[in-house]
């Protein structure tokens, strides 16, 4: 596993296969960015915010900071996942524009919020089939995550299709084998807030 593109593209990344941890694939990865790139490069601009939820290995916090996000907060409770985030953002120089919240993203949400911070991308890429995405778009909205104009991208299985969550709209959505792509932005109320990629 790599990072595929920006400042520290070519960077081998550290992973591990735990019970519950199902890395993006390169090729995944790689699509998910191409579309931010065309579509909604505000949130790979220095001023942009990130939250990586379900973080994992934070391939996917680390692959936005390498193209240009100004911070990312990466949330995630398992022991050895945030072992292996803090080597990635070693070897990748990243660790100062970084936060890890060590908490399962229930509370991380919540400490997020407590905190004032808001987010122009939120990665989503909880275990499948347990219906975590909606739960926690449901939980995004509530709590006034993300900003007017951001973008979640949530993965999920092509067996669940998880429905938008007002404040968030669903913008796009792609197919990798069982893996799907979605795409949900902010209201961004009393303007038009359409973007190029909006169903």
């Amino acid at each position: 596993m790599r990072v595929v593109g920006g400042v520290c593209r070519g960077r081998r990344l550290f992973h591990f296969k735990g019970r519950s941890i199902r890395p993006t694939t390169d090729r995944v990865r790689e699509a998910i960015f191409d579309t931010l790139s065309a579509l909604f490069h505000h949130t790979l601009e220095p001023s942009a915010v990130a939250f990586d939820l379900f973080a994992g290995s934070g391939a996917l916090g680390i692959e936005a900071l390498s193209r240009g996000t100004g911070r990312v907060v990466f949330v995630e409770r398992e022991r050895e996942a945030l072992d292996v985030i803090r080597k990635n953002l070693e070897i990748c120089g990243l660790v100062d524009r970084a936060l890890i919240l060590p908490v399962d993203v229930k509370r991380g949400l919540s400490i997020l919020s407590q905190r004032g911070e808001v987010a122009d991308l939120i990665f989503l890429d909880p275990p499948y089939g347990r219906g975590l995405v909606e739960d926690t778009l449901k939980a995004i909205g509530e709590k006034g995550l993300l900003k007017g104009g951001g973008v979640v991208v949530a993965e999920h299985s092509k067996k669940e299709l998880p429905c938008p969550v007002p404040p968030l709209r669903l913008a796009k959505r792609a197919g990798y084998g069982d893996t799907v792509v979605s795409y949900y932005v902010g209201e961004v109320y009393g303007e038009d807030s359409r973007l190029p990629g909006d169903l």
